[in-house]
């Protein structure tokens, strides 16, 4: 019997080289092979005679190998063919560049042969088939069936991999079914270990379906049972800091604002009110676009917990963002004490501060921080589990935890917020201060830049023009896909000479990149060329036009995050989509920026069209990636959810579910 936590080496035939291979699929232990997943299967499963054979289509034969040569072509090509026979007639197969399978075939034998029907020479054929010797006593894996194909890597295919798993399938191990017994009937869900042989090895179609209903089901249920953990211990285990601030104090400070909040800015200052003025610790999260005005909230926060006796910790994502709220919280708050602390700039005597605003070097200074009262995280996204959580263990002492408020201008769609931050208390900014506020945006294909560029130098107003790599070697090149550096260089000398031009993209340092915002704000720059690290909170309210390249390499909300950057001020923004492909499909998705100004629809679009690897990829660093689930199945998601929130309170009835749990969120923060 196999341990499913045993290293994968102890299955027979996987030594060293192929346990290291096997690591860059993550998989290290018994278990990880098994939950090793196919992507798709090829349809094997019809099995034909000889003379049946149409071309085109995907068939298994049995036949009986009757020739077999290696053969040279006149043009140097490297061919392996074979003839087959059965009671029909014969069949030509081919192979090339396999001059080995001579080796591995032997005459008179009857094999498996699965591929498609094509033409070679003019005549019927099977061109590059898998096949398997005809064995009484042993199912077969590579053909006359569905036929798994996994994620691979070089040095470990989907034949090495379906062999390794057939093999161990045909073993007992100590898998223990952990959903409890009442799910599995309720839900009519089949049980762990007949599913993971339907997933890897399914009788049909109907079968593989209900295998991947229910490992989708597990991993929702064990993420949302997370999620009710967590909400669970902030909500009995913590004791928060109660404040109270007097009546009118709040209203008074709001009044000397130089503009009014909007209506949703006003309840999310109340909610936070109310939220402080519970023993119980604040978790609230602040969703809204680019130039909602969180930061606001954030500084009227702050404020509240000075007036109450304590500290606030505000950390930001970059040291550019850092210095940006530095200012605008000195702005508003003059009388207040408030220092940095970031990589290049150290504030000394934090103690005394009333604010401190940093990045991740909060997490790691070495100065004592007492009293505590709030934590806000801007772009919280961008922070991993494990970095939060030392942050707000900063706060900590025997009396009580922080208060904790994030904030994030990343859309989430309603399915994420009710199921993966159903911890959190969520406020929504979806009102813009500025009502005039106005982006125009046009999808560019690759005929029209000429056309675009030279309006931009008529408009003559500041432009970013964003690229989604910084340099062309960074990755495989891929044709009209533009690289920061290359186009800065190609822009300076050529549509754009005489005007001035800037780079800015995330390998600079902090100083040289402050230097280049700084130039670009002060209109010493006219274009800059950057890569995304503009997305994260950078302000220039002069600037006007955004050029985003190859944006059909972008989810729709990301797309309307970049826009955000421009219109900030006075000026109408425009933004440009300029395509590097003639994708019908990549050109009707980016219609939807142009016809949408809202964050929230984009983000649906976006998980209904791709997934939630889009929304994953930019909302939550260290995010779990799952193999089967699709945050875009409701139907499921939606019993995950349920079956969750009703099993959570009975943990301790069922200690294999409760040792699970404990399994994937203790692997879960050790990988980020």
């Amino acid at each position: 019997m196999y341990n499913i936590d045993s290293p994968v080496s102890v299955i027979p035939k996987i030594g060293p080289k192929y346990k290291e291979l096997l690591t860059k699929l993550e998989i290290f232990t018994v278990k990880d092979l098994l939950y090793h997943f196919p992507f798709r299967y090829d349809d094997f499963s019809k099995v034909k005679v000889i003379n049946e054979l149409v071309e085109g289509e995907e068939v298994t034969i049995e036949g009986t190998l009757e020739s077999l040569a290696n053969i040279f072509t006149k043009n140097g090509k490297r061919l392996t063919k074979a003839t087959i026979s059965d009671f029909t007639g014969k069949l030509d197969i081919m192979w090339f560049n396999q001059h080995y399978l001579k080796t591995m075939l032997t005459k008179g034998e009857t094999y498996y042969f699965s591929g498609r029907v094509d033409r070679f020479n003019n005549k019927l054929s099977l061109i590059a088939p898998s096949f398997e010797l005809k064995n009484e006593n042993s199912n077969n894996v590579n053909t006359g069936r569905l036929v798994p194909v996994y994620p691979e890597t070089a040095g470990v295919s989907s034949k090495y991999l379906r062999t390794k798993i057939n093999d161990l399938l045909s073993k007992e191990t100590n898998l223990k079914e952990f959903i409890p017994q009442n799910i599995l009937e309720k839900e009519n869900m089949q049980s762990i270990n007949w599913a993971i042989k339907q997933m890897h090895f399914p009788d049909s179609t109907f079968e593989a379906s209900l295998a991947k209903d229910r490992f989708a089901f597990e991993e929702l249920f064990l993420e949302l049972l997370k999620v009710e953990d967590r909400k669970n211990k902030w909500d009995t285990k913590l004791q928060g800091i109660k404040m109270e601030v007097k009546k009118g104090i709040i209203e008074k400070f709001l009044k000397t604002l130089p503009f009014e909040l909007t209506v949703e800015q006003l309840k999310s200052i109340e909610d936070i009110q109310q939220d402080i003025n519970k023993d119980q610790p604040m978790n609230r999260l602040i969703e809204g676009d680019v130039g909602t005005g969180k930061t606001i909230i954030a500084i009227v926060a702050a404020y509240i917990v000075k007036l109450s006796g304590y500290k606030t910790l505000y950390m930001a994502p970059t040291e550019i963002l850092a210095k940006q709220h530095y200012a605008t919280f000195t702005r508003f708050l003059p009388n207040l004490n408030i220092k940095m602390l970031t990589g290049s700039i150290k504030d000394k005597d934090l103690e005394t501060a009333d604010i401190i605003i940093g990045t991740h070097a909060l997490i790691f200074t070495k100065q004592e921080i007492e009293n505590i009262g709030l934590i806000v995280i801007d772009e919280q996204h961008r922070f991993g589990v494990e970095q939060r959580g030392k942050l707000l263990d900063m706060g900590k002492n025997l009396k009580h935890s922080p208060h904790f408020l994030s904030m994030t201008a990343t859309p989430i769609p309603r399915t994420l917020a009710l199921t993966f931050y159903g911890d959190l208390d969520i406020s929504i900014l979806k009102e813009h201060p500025n009502k005039e506020r106005k982006i125009g945006t046009k999808v560019i294909p690759e005929n029209k830049r000429t056309e675009m560029y030279e309006w931009i130098k008529e408009k003559n107003e500041q432009t970013f023009i964003v690229c989604p790599l910084i340099e062309e070697s960074e990755s495989i090149p891929l044709e009209n896909v533009k690289a920061a550096e290359s186009e800065f260089y190609s822009l300076k000398t050529g549509i754009f000479k005489g005007i001035s031009v800037g780079l800015l993209h995330g390998r600079m340092k902090p100083k040289e990149k402050e230097e280049i915002i700084t130039q670009f704000r002060n209109k010493e720059i006219q274009i800059l060329v950057s890569t995304p690290v503009i997305e994260v909170g950078i302000d220039v309210p002069d600037a006007s036009v955004i050029v985003i390249e190859s944006a059909e390499r972008y989810g729709l909300a990301s797309l309307h995050q970049l826009r955000g950057r421009v219109g900030r001020g006075d000026k109408e923004g425009f933004c440009f989509l300029s395509m590097s492909n003639n994708s019908k499909t990549s050109y009707e998705r980016l219609k939807n920026v142009e016809r949408i100004n809202n964050g929230l629809e984009l983000a649906e679009i976006d998980m209904k069209t791709r997934g939630s690897g889009d929304i994953f990829g930019t909302m939550q660093h260290g995010t779990k990636k799952f193999k089967i689930a699709s945050l875009s199945d409701l139907e499921i998601l939606e019993k995950a959810k349920n079956w969750a929130k009703n099993t959570y309170p009975y943990m301790e009835q069922y200690p294999l579910l409760k040792e699970q749990l404990t399994i994937i969120s203790t692997d879960f923060i050790k990988n980020n």
